[in-house]
């Protein structure tokens, strides 16, 4: 049975603080990076749905988000440019067959 390698508290203060830093930063981008699935998964919703008004409306929204998320480093800019691709292309597809 193989258990966690239990965690040592750093000694010095610079360590200590790295640590409590470490702590703060990971709350924000995990919440950060769950902002973007979401934005995300709305346009794709709304696509689904045949929403064409929903999805472009979705997509506008979605694409600021994806933006300051990948300028942020929370995710690469060419994963994020590739989202923003792949979801136009879905949305251009849905208004076009309306």
């Amino acid at each position: 049975m193989a258990t966690k390698p239990v965690k040592k508290n750093p000694r010095l203060a610079s360590g200590r603080k790295r640590a409590r830093q470490n702590i703060k930063l990971n709350v924000a981008n995990t919440s950060l990076r769950s902002k973007y699935r979401t934005f995300v998964k709305n346009v794709e919703k709304a696509v689904l749905a045949g929403d064409k008004d929903k999805a472009v409306d979705a997509f506008a929204k979605a694409q600021s988000v994806i933006d300051s998320v990948a300028d942020k480093g929370i995710f690469h800019k060419n994963k994020a440019a590739r989202d923003k691709s792949r979801l136009s292309a879905k949305v251009k597809a849905l208004v076009k067959a309306a």
